[in-house]
């Protein structure tokens, strides 16, 4: 027996653990069935770790927990007490593969209270999960009556134990070998897997495997020349099926301005010189063409698959998918093979392009497993508006073709053959969800104010001349931010002032008097123009761009002021600067546009009637300097998702690093609250534009902190005016000022359960 101090807590843990698991090894091989040996484990594990309940659940087809066996709560329960996975403490474990201690679990989130088991008294609770193969088997649950705080050594002794059940679980004694999550038997049984979002949206469809392989049946060419041919025809088909997709899908991703800059950045891609001229290369030393495009490709993921950087990842994710595409060109295969209705497409890399090569119409959904929220085919997802998700390896050897999947975009998860019960939950959400998208399409032409009155500004983000059409169909009071940038980035060469003055005057025009506020060039990092090059960076994202691009090169920055003052003429103009880090740094800039005002008004040329400049605050250290910049600043644009990364030295790209810093941790929030502050004491408007402003439940945030001006993605325009209509401002204010005050790591819990009491619109399907 071990030993208790005088407040209840074990000692002697560690040097008693290899007596626990000599005594249920001793069990194991014992007389008695697995049922038995089953609840002399449970005995044993309660005895030696001082504990008043210990409990085995065993994970049973249809994701259910059941109670198999027991010391310490009623014996009534075993066979009755069954839990979904994620259901309460235990299907949280289950769902999460991950251990639990906690002194009160009846105050934890996910506690779930079951009244057969007559588990009142007790008020603490360790529970592990039960693993093998890297598979969740079950749970082992201890719980205690007084509130004891466990130690890492007994978390570590109940996760060790939990292997001897896994290992009588896997005989099949207990379960029937059919239900045995494992091997061969997955194409039998539901499973359900956590993914990242990729795209949200709920559908239900048939499994569909991509496959963009292509068997080389000749390596050695007869005739190179005949070969050079053969490679330059197929790639001008190519290029040719890649305009075509751009022109194809341009109408259905005009409304996201990322989609289309993707494809544009991909179509430069497969023009590059440098990646033709190694396949020549390889092609004279005696390959086919096909071998060659191989060859290359393979020398390039070879090189590149050791990098980190989530930019140049993304790069070889491109390159692989050009490189199928030109190998089926020249292997003479035309596209992919016909989808059924309700298709669920699966891939472990997908490209933009790839993606569109599909008849999109028969996609209910995108699953591929190595991609991340910001990879190019979750851009392209999320601008055909296909429930799509990511980070989800090994899911490809868990299902056959023509499984029933589930793709869950709202929380996060698949379910592959999901018995008919949780389809038809899930077939009542999708109508739910539909109808609540018809409602949000009509909230967007009514104005966005709150239920106690306090109108709300909200703006859109535009990046190219089809976004446009948007701004009036959707209701928005403006552009919020204009990404100059784009239009670059889709050229061969740069444009001088009279094509970027004939550009921003047709944005002028076509935005008919709403405001508008430019954004100059933010190169640099992820974002190369293709005839300029910075050179070869560690970390980009910290490295040479934007502003400093400008300030560096400021005949660039020039032209660029010039041709937007020439395009504002009898207009007012709003120029913003972006990734500023010092003041000397916004004053140098506004000092190349007060220089362009000025040659402008010496010539006697039209003038704009207003010039208001503005600072894109992303970079922390400008927040230290920002109060002497009051007196010159007209307005200020909080860029969320870089400050959120440089505010925690987390890249946003790292797939490693998504969802550990969230945008509503109060610390976060408090600097958000900073700025406001210092804004409103200095009579300056401030709005947000980074992806927090997109999303319903941070824009919610952001409106009880005190923004009264958002500019979202197009996409969000419906949602998030529906939400501030729903909203009661001056209670949020005081509810979020209540949280900030206290310490806790996040209030996204809190301020969802508020969103749901207060009948507040932060999601789909609700």
């Amino acid at each position: 027996m071990i030993q208790s101090g005088h407040d209840g807590i074990p000692t002697e843990v560690a040097t008693n653990s290899r007596h626990l698991l000599a005594g249920l090894r001793d069990i194991m091989a014992g007389s008695g069935n697995a049922k038995e040996k089953l609840g002399k484990i449970v005995q044993v594990i309660a005895s030696e770790m001082v504990a008043e309940v210990c409990s085995c659940y065993v994970r049973r087809a249809g994701d259910i927990l059941e109670l198999f066996a027991t010391i310490g709560l009623h014996q009534s329960a075993i066979h009755q007490t069954k839990l979904r996975l994620g259901e309460g403490v235990v299907g949280d474990v289950a769902a999460h593969a991950r251990p639990l201690a906690l002194s009160d679990a009846r105050h934890h989130p996910s506690f779930s209270y079951r009244p057969e088991t007559g588990e009142d008294p007790f008020d603490s609770m360790l529970a592990a999960p039960v693993l093998r193969d890297g598979k969740v088997r079950g749970v082992l649950v201890i719980q205690n009556r007084d509130r004891r705080v466990y130690t890492d050594v007994e978390v570590e002794i109940l996760q060790t134990t939990a292997m001897v059940i896994a290992e009588l679980l896997a005989n099949g004694e207990l379960v029937n070998a059919t239900e045995i999550i494992v091997g061969s038997q997955d194409a039998l049984m539901p499973v359900r897997r956590a993914a990242v979002i990729l795209n949200g949206g709920l559908s239900i469809g048939i499994a569909v495997r991509h496959d963009p392989q292509i068997t080389l049946l000749k390596m050695v060419a007869d005739d190179p020349i005949i070969e050079e041919e053969r490679l330059q025809t197929a790639l001008t088909a190519m290029i040719g099926q890649i305009d075509d997709l751009l022109h194809h899908h341009a109408g259905r991703t005009a409304h996201h301005r990322e989609a289309l800059d993707v494809l544009e950045s991909y179509r430069m891609f497969a023009s590059d010189h440098g990646w033709m001229r190694r396949i020549v290369e390889a092609i004279r030393t005696g390959l086919t063409a096909e071998a060659a495009v191989q060859r290359v490709q393979n020398d390039m993921r070879a090189r590149l698959s050791q990098v980190t950087d989530p930019v140049f990842r993304e790069k070889l994710s491109d390159l692989d998918d050009l490189a199928h595409r030109l190998l089926r060109q020249l292997a003479g295969h035309q596209g992919h093979a016909i989808l059924p209705d309700n298709a669920i497409l699966l891939a472990r890399s997908l490209g933009p392009a790839e993606l569109l090569d599909y008849d999109t119409t028969r996609l209910a959904g995108v699953i591929v497993e190595e991609a991340t929220p910001s990879s190019h085919v979750a851009i392209v997802a999320k601008a055909l508006s296909i429930p799509a998700l990511g980070q989800c390896p090994g899911l490809i050897e868990q299902v056959e073709p023509l499984d029933t999947l589930i793709v869950d975009g709202d929380h996060g998860q698949v379910l592959v053959r999901p018995m008919e019960e949780v389809q038809e939950q899930f077939r009542h959400s999708i109508r739910l969800r539909d109808l609540r998208q018809r409602v949000f399409r009509e909230n967007a032409a009514l104005p966005a104010i709150t239920l106690d009155h306090v109108s709300i500004r909200v703006m859109m983000n535009a990046g190219l001349l089809i976004d446009l059409p948007h701004l009036h169909s959707s209701g928005a009071d403006g552009i919020g931010l204009y990404r100059t940038e784009v239009p670059f980035m889709i050229r061969d060469n740069y444009p001088d002032v009279a094509a970027q003055e004939q550009l921003y005057t047709q944005i002028f025009n076509r935005v008919e008097g709403k405001p508008v506020v430019f954004r100059t060039l933010d190169v640099g990092g992820d974002k190369m123009l293709p005839y300029f090059t910075a050179g070869n960076e560690e970390n980009p994202a910290l490295g040479w761009r934007a502003v400093r691009i400008g300030l560096d090169r400021p005949a660039m920055l020039c032209r660029q002021l010039r041709a937007l003052i020439r395009a504002a003429s009898g207009q007012v103009l709003r120029v913003m600067f972006p990734f500023v880090a010092t003041a000397a740094e916004w004053r140098a800039a506004n000092q190349l546009l007060n220089r362009e005002l000025a040659r402008q008004q010496a010539r006697q040329l039209p003038m704009p009637i207003r010039v208001e400049r503005g600072v894109m605050l992303e970079i922390p250290s400008l927040l230290e300097e920002l109060p002497d910049l009051m007196d010159d600043l007209d307005f200020i644009s909080i860029g969320s998702n870089d400050l959120l990364q440089y505010f925690y030295a987390a890249d946003r790209t790292n797939p490693r690093l998504t969802g550990r810093y969230d945008t509503l941790s109060p610390s976060f929030l408090r600097l958000l609250q900073r700025i406001l502050k210092m804004a409103a004491d200095n009579n300056k408007p401030v709005s947000l534009c980074g992806e927090m402003a997109s999303r319903p439940l941070e824009a919610l945030a952001l409106l009880g902190l005190g923004f009264r001006t958002l500019s979202v993605s197009p996409s969000s325009l419906d949602i998030v005016k529906t939400m501030i209509r729903s909203v009661d401002s001056a209670r949020l204010y005081d509810f979020i000022a209540d949280r900030l005050a206290r310490s806790c790591q996040n209030i996204r819990g809190e301020l969802y359960a508020y969103a749901r009491d207060h009948a507040i619109i932060v999601g789909y399907s609700q």
